[in-house]
């Protein structure tokens, strides 16, 4: 059986509204509130997934930032990094909880553990802490930006901000547990702000 889907192009606006989708369903459950910034454990939590802090060795390419676990539906995050406490931490489990949507068939998954195939042998999802991002792993990394900045929050709290001014963009990353980088990734997306190569200058496009 297939647990991970077979690659294939997924639009910007079917990510975000994926990821939209289990935060508005998080906040018609009671005991789910949703609070920012987001507490990304509590997200996995709400869909049936475990997430631990564990020694993740290196394999023959190098370091592994986190990896899943489809049929023990655990994320793994590297605690041997520590580049991965805070922001970083909150986007790495966001990023796992993107595969965990976009690229493993849950169907398959739930299948497997109701029929107790134990001799299945399934291979974790890596994830490894890089810079440049392609295939499934900028899908997945697009994903965590939507869910821990969802476009309505952002609206909220960029209102009456000056966003060409970086000391109110390291306030905004702040107060929604993201990094820096990710914010501003997230804002440029968006076309509410243009950054330009090598220069500190920042421009509203918006």
């Amino acid at each position: 059986m297939q647990i991970f889907k077979p690659f294939r192009f997924i639009p910007k606006k079917s990510i975000e509204k994926q990821a939209s989708s289990i935060l508005q369903e998080m906040e018609k459950t009671p005991t789910y509130d949703l609070k920012f910034p987001i507490d990304a454990s509590r997200v996995a939590e709400f869909l049936g997934l475990d997430v631990v802090w564990d020694s993740i060795p290196n394999d023959e390419k190098g370091m592994i930032a986190a990896r899943i676990l489809p049929l023990e539906k655990l994320i793994e995050i590297n605690e041997l990094i520590p580049e991965l406490r805070g922001g970083f931490g909150e986007s790495t489990i966001a990023h796992e909880i993107g595969h965990w949507v976009l690229h493993i068939d849950q169907n398959i998954v739930n299948k497997c553990l109701t029929e107790e195939t134990k001799m299945i042998k399934v291979d974790p999802l890596l994830c490894r802490n890089e810079v440049n991002l392609s295939g499934i792993e900028w899908q997945a990394q697009y994903f965590a930006s939507c869910l821990l900045m969802p476009q309505f929050k952002l609206k909220e709290v960029c209102q009456k901000r000056n966003l060409q001014q970086w000391k109110e963009l390291y306030n905004i990353a702040e107060e929604l547990g993201v990094t820096i980088s990710n914010l501003g990734h997230r804002l440029k997306d968006l076309g509410w702000i243009d950054l330009k190569d090598n220069s500190r200058q920042i421009e509203l496009k918006k």
